[in-house]
Parts: structure tokens; C-alpha cells; sequence
């Protein structure tokens, strides 16, 4: 094609729908409409994808240059910063657990202990994060740390599902007098999806009631074993109430952050998350968390579907702010809408461009939505058919059930299938209905949800099929660990075994006009088809390649077989000797077995 390559013609060209090229762009990052233009190296690998060659016509380019638009790749680029270029950076971290166990309280009491603020504040807003001042326990140089107040673990899963991984350090707080619940699981299960260290504050020390030893006993069984017992988890004992150990917990924080070594470059345009957004008087406000970078007042922002320019940015105090350097939250005022919680912003130089990308986002969304595109997650049924990534040899499941006795049944039945090839995840166990938590953790863990004599919610469901989450309902545990069994071996890749169809003897040689030669060949034994073919000297292999042409007297055939004579070409090759073998074979994919 010449350029400029327009999405209409290019699909015209390829024999498809505009609506599936669009959809296949959306999945290779390009968010653009059927008559905008794309250039040629994206063109290339779309083509690429779908098995077809793509050829550019080089010439008159410099012509066509003010058409194709460079703007996606200039705009969602980001590039990679120079180890010399990045500085230290706060770390983040995000305190999870169990309704009522006094997460609320204890951020307020770390706030409170903000070294740098003074007694009369401005206005406190809840902006969802806050940024304080500490000292070092070590070297005793003010340190800050950023809290993000999330409004539970669906909100964090939900971030994470879009792909937003802001967390450095999560904070599981238990209460002493409670022990492990329900929802201390779930926040565990989340934590350990998002890879991230976890440092445990056991709440309510002070209470009459308190004890502390069996919290780190039913922990210890799901793995978050104490330092000092060995293991690598740190906890800490403290209480919200009477202040107790809450400057141990925030020592053991930083020093947790300087075994992370978190680094950034601050001079760059900034790129974040948004942590939460709403609208308020002065319009839409979107409270977002710097990740590299600094945002300054005035820069243009892109944010998923919407733009828009800095008009202003506060902090919790709602004091006003000039800059925003990496690690720190800030609410920002000036997008055009409420972007999603999760959802990634990036500061760019050209505002015409940007209200150009996110027209064209909307569009792209909008016409995915009719289409019925869905974020492509793993499924049972791709796994059977082996053609999942060949580094992904976990797979990862949430099992949900109707009584106790059942998930433990079906738990202990899926760790006994033993395989040193590839490995079986169980992220969450519990029982009850399959719900929209559920969903969003195995959308954020790519799992598949295995339901046993359980429902699914109505809101689970139209979750599952938005974020693409599959959900299998079983009423016999031997059919669920069979589908199991399958699904693991799937996993693995296919063996490869070479099957000799047939042997043909070289009788003569004879030279084309043209140039080349043809071999002469007598099949003595099986049949020798078009595809794959070696050359057999006495005992040595002299040539592998593919056959050119195949034919018998005139005419061009697909197969000879046996006790026959044909005239064969290969791909490559001209050598040949009265006597050769050449030898016809091909490979066969053989599933493995756990």
C-alpha cells in the first residue's frame, strides 16, 4: 500500500470488517477511527497478526508526511528513563483489612503524626491520599510517606483489573481482640495478587480482650510467617486508642521502602494514576497520584477519555500547590469529565492533540461497546487448547462453594494434583454466591471463578461479562478436577514428533532451461507429499527444507505414491546425486501429560 494508510482501505485490502481492524488496534494500544491513518510499521505488525504481508510503496513519502499522524506515538509514548536520571522517591502504601478493625482510626493517628504540620491546619478534605513527614529511624533525615485511603480492597482489585499497580507497601491491619475475618483474607488475597510486601499492624493491643499471638498464628497459616519466627513478615502491635507502637509501625514502613530502593526521574512530564474523582462546585476533581515525573499547574493532562489543563492543585490540607513531584497525591482541578478510579493519566505539550486522542478514545469505546469487544482473559477453554503464553505456566483459580466442608474438599482434592511442570494457584477460597469481588480479583489475577453447588449475583455476572471474567459452575467435584486436570495440562506446551511419510530414490538428473534442476525420483516406499522434505547421502542428512514443486509427467500433483516416478524440486537446492533419498516427514504437536 501507499501511504497515508487509511483504517477503511487497509481493511478493505485485508478482507475484513473496519469494526474488527479498530478492535485489534484497541488491543495493540492505537485508539483511532475507521477514516483517521496510521503508519506504516503499525500497519505492518496489524498485518502481521493476521498473517498477511504488507509492502509499502516508498516513494513520494515526504508528500504524504503532513498526513500520517504521528500523534498516538507521540502522546501515549512513554519513555524510558536513564538509571542516572532517577532520584529517590516516598514510598506508597495502601492500609487494607476487616471492617471495624480501626484502619480509619489508625490513619488518623499516623497523619496526626506528621511532624511538619502544625496545629491549625487549613480545612482537612479527604482527597483519599496523604502525604506526611517522618523522621528516619536510622539516620533521623525527615522522610515523607504516602497513604492511600481506599475506600476498601474492591476499589484496590478494581484499580488493579485496570491495570493500575500504584501500591508499594500494604498495610494489613488485624484487630487483637477479633483475629483473622472474612475480609482480612479477601485483603490478603489481593495484597498477594498485586506482589507487594505486607507488613501487618495488630490493632486494639490495648484492650482487655487482646491477643496478639493468635492473630500471627492464623496468619502464619496463610503464609505471612513474623520475622521473629522466622519468617519475612514484620508485624508490629500497636492501638489507634492510646497511641501505642504506631512509631514503630511507620519506622518499620520506611524501612521496608529502603529495601524496595523506589526510585523515580522528577524531571520529566509527569505520568500517574487517578485514585478517585467526582464533581464538585468548581466542576470535575480527580484526585491523582504522581508515579515519575512532576505536574505542575498549567501543563495539559490526558486522562482515558477526558483532557484537560491544570487550573489548580491541592493538597489534604487544602493548601494550594505549584508542583507535584513523583509519589505525591494531589487534587487536580481543569479535566473536561470524571475519568475512572485506576485509570492512567500522562502531561503532554499539545492541547489540540490531546482533545483530538480523547475524541477519538470515546469513539473507539462507543463503537467497542456495540461490537461487543471485551478485554481478552484467560479461559478454561483456551487453556485446553495449549494456546495461552508459553511463560504462563501458573494457573490461577478463586473457588467458591456452598458449605466449609466443600471447599476443603475441592481445595485439598486440586493441591494433590501433583505436576513438576506447572503449577495451580488457588488466590481465594470461600463459600457463599460468586460476587462482584470475586470477579474483580480474578480480573486483576487473570484467574478463572469455579463455582461448586453455589449462584452467581446478578451484578457478578454483568461484571464478569464487562471485565471478561470467566466463571464455571460445577454440580460433581470429580468433573471439576478432571476440567482442572485438563486445563493445567493445556498449560504446557505441545511435544513435537517427526513422522516419516515417505522414501524416494534420485534415478536421474535433469538441467531446465530456465536454470536449475529436477530430480528424477522413484518412491519406494509410503507416499511423498508437498511440504517438508531432507536429503539422505548414504547415511548423512545434506539438505531440510520444503519442496518447490511436485509433479508427475506434466502435471503438478499434491502426492505420489508408492512404486511410482515423479519429478521433484526443492526449495533451495540444485545438488543433486543419483542415489540421493530424499525423505518426506512431517511434525506432529503431541499434548503432554501432567
Amino acid at each position: 500500500m501507499k501511504p497515508p494508510i487509511v483504517v477503511r482501505e487497509l481493511a478493505e485490502k485485508m478482507g475484513r470488517k473496519p469494526f474488527q481492524i479498530i478492535a485489534d488496534l484497541m488491543s495493540m494500544g492505537a485508539f483511532v477511527t475507521v477514516n483517521q491513518t496510521i503508519d506504516p510499521e503499525l500497519a505492518q505488525k496489524l498485518c502481521a497478526k493476521n498473517n498477511i504481508r504488507f509492502d509499502t510503496e516508498r516513494r513520494n513519502l515526504e508528500a504524504h508526511q503532513v498526513n500520517i499522524q504521528p500523534r498516538e506515538q507521540k502522546l501515549e509514548l512513554d519513555q524510558d528513563d536513564k538509571l542516572e536520571d532517577l532520584r529517590p522517591r516516598a514510598p506508597v502504601i495502601t492500609i487494607m483489612g476487616h471492617v471495624d478493625h480501626g484502619k480509619t482510626s489508625l490513619l488518623d493517628v499516623v497523619r496526626k503524626a506528621n511532624v511538619v504540620a502544625g496545629e491549625a491546619g487549613g480545612i482537612t478534605q479527604h482527597i483519599g491520599a496523604y502525604t506526611i513527614s517522618y523522621p528516619h529511624p536510622i539516620t533521623g533525615l525527615l522522610q515523607q510517606l504516602t497513604f492511600l485511603d481506599t475506600p476498601g480492597h474492591a476499589a484496590f482489585s478494581a484499580m488493579r483489573a485496570r491495570g493500575a499497580n500504584v501500591t508499594d507497601i500494604v498495610v494489613l491491619v488485624v484487630a487483637a481482640t477479633d483475629g483473622v475475618m472474612p475480609q482480612t483474607l479477601e485483603a490478603l488475597a489481593h495484597a498477594k495478587v498485586a506482589k507487594v510486601p505486607i507488613i501487618v499492624a495488630v490493632n486494639k493491643c490495648d484492650h482487655p480482650n487482646a491477643n496478639p499471638m493468635k492473630v500471627r498464628q492464623q496468619l502464619q497459616d496463610k503464609g505471612l510467617i513474623p520475622d521473629d519466627w522466622g519468617g519475612d513478615t514484620i508485624y508490629v502491635d500497636c492501638s489507634a486508642h492510646t497511641k501505642q507502637g504506631i512509631d514503630k509501625l511507620i519506622d518499620s514502613i520506611l524501612l521496608q521502602a529502603e529495601l524496595l530502593e523506589l526510585k523515580a526521574n522528577p524531571n520529566r512530564k509527569a505520568k500517574g494514576n487517578v485514585i478517585e474523582s467526582g464533581v464538585e462546585a468548581g466542576g470535575p476533581v480527580a484526585t491523582v497520584l504522581v508515579r515519575k515525573g512532576t505536574l505542575r499547574v498549567s501543563d495539559v493532562i490526558i486522562c482515558g477519555e477526558f483532557y484537560g489543563r491544570v487550573r489548580a492543585m491541592m493538597n489534604e490540607e487544602g493548601d494550594r500547590l505549584k508542583e507535584a513531584i513523583p509519589s505525591v497525591a494531589v487534587r487536580v482541578l481543569g479535566l473536561n469529565g470524571v475519568p475512572e478510579a485506576g485509570s492512567e493519566f500522562s502531561a503532554i505539550d499539545n492541547e489540540k492533540a490531546a482533545r483530538a486522542l480523547t475524541e477519538e478514545r470515546f469513539e473507539a469505546r462507543k463503537k467497542a461497546e456495540l461490537e461487543g469487544v471485551r478485554p481478552k482473559r484467560m479461559s478454561l477453554e483456551d487453556i485446553f487448547g495449549g494456546i495461552r503464553d508459553a511463560t504462563a505456566k501458573v494457573l490461577k483459580i478463586i473457588v467458591k462453594a456452598d458449605t466449609q466442608g466443600s471447599v476443603e474438599a475441592i481445595c485439598e482434592a486440586l493441591r494433590k494434583i501433583a505436576s513438576d511442570k506447572i503449577s495451580l494457584e488457588i488466590i481465594r477460597d470461600s463459600v457463599g454466591a460468586i460476587t462482584v469481588d470475586d470477579v474483580m480479583l480474578a480480573a486483576s489475577a487473570n484467574a478463572v471463578i469455579l463455582g461448586f453447588h453455589t449462584r452467581v449475583d446478578n451484578s457478578a455476572a454483568e461484571a464478569a461479562k464487562r471485565e471478561g471474567v470467566q466463571i464455571k459452575l460445577y454440580a460433581i467435584i470429580y468433573e471439576l478436577i478432571d476440567h482442572v486436570k485438563e486445563a493445567m495440562a493445556g498449560l504446557l506446551d505441545p511435544l513435537l514428533k517427526e513422522v516419516v511419510v515417505g522414501q524416494a530414490e534420485v534415478r536421474k538428473v535433469f538441467d531446465l532451461s530456465k536454470g536449475g534442476k529436477v530430480a528424477g525420483c522413484y518412491v519406494v516406499n509410503g507416499k511423498i507429499l508437498r511440504g517438508k522434505m531432507r536429503i539422505r547421502r548414504r547415511t548423512n542428512v545434506i539438505y531440510e527444507g520444503v519442496s518447490l514443486t511436485l509433479k508427475r509427467f506434466q502435471d503438478e500433483v499434491n502426492e505420489v505414491r508408492s512404486g511410482m516416478e515423479c519429478g521433484l524440486r526443492l526449495e533451495g537446492f540444485d545438488d543433486y546425486t543419483e542415489g540421493d533419498i530424499v525423505e518426506c516427514y512431517t511434525v506432529e504437536k503431541i499434548a503432554q501429560k501432567l
